[in-house]
């Protein structure tokens, strides 16, 4: 598989302080020169980030985010527009507050730049994009989502420094089971009572010595159906419905294989591995002309990655515009659709272990990648005339993400490291098969899996992997103990979006608004504790659930 010449490493700028904290009726916040110290530092920007920090603030703890990301929001803000809801009923609190918020910005008729409320349309993914009766707007632009979580950031005096990345190696301090501090590149320290690691990536987690996963689970592991590999499993689209040629010179083995197909040998059906499912850039698309930057060549633009496509379109396959969902303002949420998509299959595996700088060097890779293939359709004279006329009608939003080149700041981790806890959500509890007790939130989303890897069948034709979507009866509780590393590996610090899951459990888990529920639920549980001197495996559930029902959120 082709490789570039990558950035070697990672450029870490100083931080950005915003909005100064009150103090709390706790633990006071307190700053000397780069020591900082809170009742609760919260690792991360993602949107569980901004929950559970709201949360903690509300119930009069001071907290820090401390933050890689320059923008917060995760993939709320970072281009994910077009929420995946499930059962919208049972998402409560913070999480509906978001909503509710989004709702109220687009009931304003300035809101509407580029084109009429009423010439919107009302699609959503399994639910109405307005709900007009509960006030709750479910689709979204990428600027709007992050206004709406600065809005909380500063209406609840939370402290934030960007741009801070944690010391993996030697930033953990930790003394008697418990994480005393963390400190980052810049060398700034954060000491506090309570932890909460909100990123894709699971860094606390891991630099606190917790046990994780990466990969799949084989179907011995946990008993489940769809663990492990999963070939000639077809349910989303994402496979090759024909039977097309993999080699440079088609019908020549010899040749080699065209760019992006592994000759390594997939592994049986049931198998586990380290292999991880692909990641894309959700992408803002606009096609209103006064707000349409077309495609860019990238840097690095090499047509030949994207050969494997036009035998795709040859083939006769027509669906290149499936997921150009309508989000306000003539714009899209673009995601990934058909066999050679926005996903970069195979070229993530080392991501969720891996130190900064080769993180960077996968990041531009999938960047180039991406921004390569949108300027490969909308260029090359083999794509089909009809499907690349249309496709030019469309570029890159001009009013979105105009620091980063109008390119989305977040690329979409699907799944990186993820817990393995006190207790580890199966299959078997998000399809109803085994009770959850101490619920602290609802996921309803299908069990939803990306494409892992394409290869070679054993027909000679190119295939992926890795791909399912299995519907989930109802919506179904996740475990407050799924949230709580081993009590004899750390007792003070929480993971609501790297929790204790299987993979297969973890792609119906593994939804924004959850994220935010489970965020909420976190930052809830941390503040218990402190209030109990106690640790977070010691949390009385059942006072847990009295203030969780009373803060709005759905347990069952």
């Amino acid at each position: 598989m082709q490789r570039r010449n990558f950035i070697k490493s990672l450029t870490v700028g100083s931080s950005v302080l915003v909005a100064e904290a009150v103090p709390s009726l706790a633990y006071s916040l307190e700053k000397t020169r780069d020591q900082f110290r809170a009742d609760i530092i919260i690792y991360g920007g993602t949107s569980a980030a901004v929950t559970a920090a709201v949360q903690a603030a509300r119930l009069g703890k001071s907290v820090i985010i401390v933050s890689p990301d320059k923008h917060l929001g995760g993939m709320t803000s970072g281009g994910l527009g077009y929420t995946d809801t499930g059962n919208k009923t049972v998402i409560g609190g913070l999480a509906r507050e978001f909503y509710h918020r989004i709702y109220l910005h687009y009931d304003r008729p300035e809101a509407w730049t580029w084109q009429k409320k009423e010439e919107y349309g009302n699609k959503g993914q399994g639910t109405p994009a307005v709900d007009g009766e509960n006030r709750t707007m479910w689709i979204f632009e990428p600027h709007v989502a992050e206004k709406v979580f600065g809005d909380f950031i500063s209406e609840n005096h939370i402290r934030v420094l960007r741009n801070e990345w944690l010391d993996r190696e030697k930033g953990v301090k930790m003394k008697n089971g418990r994480i005393t501090s963390v400190s980052t590149l810049s060398g700034k320290e954060f000491k506090g009572r309570m932890f909460i690691d909100a990123t894709y990536e699971g860094d606390l987690m891991a630099a606190a010595r917790v046990s994780y996963a990466v990969g799949r689970e084989s179907t011995s592991r946990y008993n489940e159906k769809w663990a492990g590999i999963v070939k000639e499993v077809f349910h989303h689209g994402h496979y090759f419905e024909s039977k097309i040629d993999p080699y440079k010179i088609p019908g020549n083995p010899s040749s080699g294989l065209l760019p992006r197909i592994t000759a390594d040998l997939p592994g049986a059906n049931g198998e586990g591995d380290r292999k991880v499912q692909a990641y894309c850039y959700r992408m803002c698309l606009s096609n209103h002309p006064d707000n349409r930057i077309p495609f860019p060549k990238p840097q690095d633009y090499d047509p030949y990655q994207y050969e494997l496509l036009v035998r795709v379109f040859n083939s006769g396959w027509t669906e290149l515009f499936e997921k150009f969902d309508p989000i306000p303002n003539h714009k899209t949420d673009t995601n990934n659709h058909g066999p050679f998509s926005t996903d970069n299959i195979g070229m993530n595996y080392a991501y969720p272990e891996a130190p900064y700088a080769l993180r960077q060097q996968i990041l531009n890779e999938h960047k180039t990648y991406q921004q390569g293939l949108m300027y490969f359709i909308s260029t090359d004279p083999r794509i089909p005339h009809k499907i690349q006329e249309e496709f030019n009608t469309w570029g890159l939003a001009k009013d979105e993400f105009a620091d980063n080149g109008h390119w989305p700041h977040q690329l979409y981790i699907r799944e990186a490291r993820r817990m393995v806890g006190e207790k580890i959500m199966t299959e078997h509890e998000i399809l109803g098969k085994k009770p959850v007790t101490d619920s602290i939130g609802m996921g309803s989303y299908t069990l939803d899996s990306h494409n892992t890897q394409r290869y070679i069948t054993t027909e000679g034709y190119v295939q992926n992997e890795g791909d399912f979507g299995i519907r989930v009866p109802e919506p179904y509780r996740i475990s407050y103990a799924s949230i709580l590393p081993q009590k004899k590996e750390c007792e003070n610090l929480l993971v609501p979006v790297c929790l204790s899951s299987s993979h297969v459990a973890y792609g119906s888990i593994r939804m924004e608004p959850v994220f935010m529920i489970l965020g909420e639920s976190a930052g809830t549980a941390a503040c218990l504790a402190i209030e109990n001197k106690i640790s977070v495996q010691q949390v009385n559930y059942d006072e847990l659930k009295r203030q969780l029902e009373k803060q709005g959120q759905k347990l069952g």
